[in-house]
């Protein structure tokens, strides 16, 4: 338990610093310097020393978004094998529960947005909850496989200790498809190119940044720390199944974790580098493309597992 409590620390201290990585990359293709690895941490404490400030037309529904959407992202974490250990929470069926109680995050985020009365964080609003609906379909698609090769619904039975390595010898080649089905996700779920643009501030392109436009100083920084949080939290699931070995030893399991998660956050940027934001009328094409890769996974799982 102690073991599981230091590592969810660990990633919540950590995820601002990876979230930086996909910046630094970004300014290596622009051939630049890029901002300093720690950037993210000196945004977040300059926005907290900061005031908010609230508009005659909100509630406190616009107070309680970054909030919830921050607990959210903690909650999950609580529940998720980091380093292949085992997670501070695990029960029968919890895979289900973090599915909702990040779309409770999502609906606070969205129905903040909502309350300013504003067109434009409307319109961001309506995109957000339209795109992830074929995140979560694709993700259930997932669980239908694992729950095949495993007969368990829970985090800790996919990605704890040498269990992605089971899954890889008893599903083989299908979970190929389902690495690629997780990195789509992550770039859905978390607003990156090809889906968003994270860096515009069109408000006429934007999905996530423009949600939180009216969000200023704590507020904007609880949000901020939420999105690096569910980026790790969808990172983790495409590091453990590009390396799904356990070491045995904690400090070799959490370098080598570390390691593979360089890799998903420089590809992640490198996917920003090298291609722009897809049209608008585009994007759910580009997401229902995992959907597809996890039904023909789930299909030929059928097929040969039998």
């Amino acid at each position: 338990m102690i073991e599981s409590i230091i590592l969810w620390l660990l990633a919540i201290l950590t995820a601002p610093f990876f979230s930086a990585l996909i910046l630094k990359v970004k300014a290596f293709f622009g051939g630049k310097k890029g901002p300093p690895l720690l950037i993210n941490y000196y945004t977040l404490i300059k926005l907290f020393k900061k005031g908010s400030v609230y508009s005659r037309s909100t509630s406190f529904i616009f107070k309680m978004g970054p909030m919830v959407s921050l607990c959210s992202a903690v909650t999950a974490l609580m529940f998720l094998p980091i380093a292949g250990h085992a997670p501070i929470f695990s029960f029968k069926g919890d895979v289900i529960f973090i599915l909702y109680i990040l779309g409770l995050g999502r609906f606070f985020t969205i129905a903040a947005a909502m309350d300013t009365a504003s067109p434009f964080e409307g319109m961001g609003a309506a995109r957000e909850a339209f795109f992830p609906i074929i995140c979560e379909a694709s993700m259930f698609m997932i669980l239908i496989l694992f729950y095949m090769l495993t007969q368990e619904l829970s985090f800790a039975a996919y990605f704890s200790e040498s269990n992605p390595s089971e899954l890889w010898k008893t599903a083989g080649s299908p979970l190929i498809f389902i690495a690629i089905v997780f990195f789509i996700i992550l770039l859905t779920e978390n607003s990156r190119v090809p889906v968003d643009d994270p860096a515009t501030h069109l408000e006429l392109t934007m999905i996530h940044e423009v949600m939180v436009l009216d969000h200023s100083g704590p507020d904007l920084a609880l949000i901020e720390l939420g999105s690096y949080l569910k980026l790790f939290f969808y990172s983790t699931f495409v590091a453990r199944l590009i390396f799904p070995f356990n070491m045995g030893n904690m400090f070799l399991d959490i370098c080598t974790f570390f390691g593979a998660l360089i890799v998903v956050y420089t590809a992640t940027g490198i996917m920003e580098s090298v291609m722009g934001r897809l049209r608008m009328d585009k994007v759910p094409k580009f997401v229902l493309t995992s959907f597809a890769l996890s039904f023909f996974a789930v299909v030929i799982t059928l097929e040969f597992v039998k």
